[in-house]
């Protein structure tokens, strides 16, 4: 049986993964990043989490791991989650509150993330990603996204230790990145070169201003 489930698996990928491809080449062009300083801050302003509060007032309030995820079907995904809900304990005795970002419904999001234990953790919905266009995040090239280590990794994650796999939710292109904020300035960066990377969280919010924190090797 459990071959039949990742035989059903594969069988499913390779047609997701070509229709992928096709839109891709259909919608490569994207806004470019946000540059204008003032259209930064009142993103950050307007942008609201479940409980109500702006991104920006708890930029002000305490130091900010904002994790911005890629879509909620994403195996890579649900790896972070998984390994945020790992780490949160370390994360949050460094004095750093975890922020999720992501693409999907409110009402989604709320029953995904509880999933994990995360359900009270601060999170946004942006799913017209003017937040990560802000944040200088883009959609990936197709090696990013579907290169054979991405796929290698993927196996890993989705079978082997069981994240799997779901519909898409959001833009199936849209990279991810990880944010640490301290005084409400940006002092600490993880962008991902593929969607397969996998930060250490926690290390992020200990090392030291120029280290972009350790990925995890497949």
């Amino acid at each position: 049986m459990g071959w039949t489930i990742v035989t059903n698996d594969l069988i499913w990928w390779i047609p997701f993964a070509l229709i992928l491809r096709e839109s891709y080449r259909a919608h490569v062009t994207e806004p470019p990043p946000t540059q204008n300083p003032a259209e930064i801050v009142e993103l950050l302003s307007d942008a609201k989490t479940q409980t109500g509060i702006s991104l920006a007032e708890l930029a002000e309030e305490s130091r900010l791991l904002v994790v911005f995820l890629r879509h909620m079907g994403c195996t890579f995904c649900r790896e972070t989650l998984g390994d945020l809900a790992r780490d949160r304990e370390a994360i949050e005795m460094s004095g750093t509150q975890i922020v999720l970002v992501h693409m999907s419904p409110e009402e989604t999001a709320g029953k995904f993330f509880a999933r994990y234990g995360l359900a009270d953790v601060e999170r946004i919905s942006d799913p017209q990603r003017k937040l990560y266009r802000a944040f200088g995040l883009r959609r990936g090239a197709f090696s990013q996204l579907f290169g054979w280590r991405i796929w290698l990794r993927g196996f890993d994650a989705g079978i082997l230790h069981g994240h799997g796999v779901g519909k898409l939710q959001g833009d199936g292109f849209q990279m991810p990145g990880v944010f640490l904020l301290t005084d409400g300035q940006l002092v600490r960066s993880f962008r991902h070169l593929s969607a397969s990377d996998r930060p250490r969280y926690a290390k992020l919010t200990q090392c030291g201003p120029e280290s972009r924190g350790d990925r995890l090797k497949p």
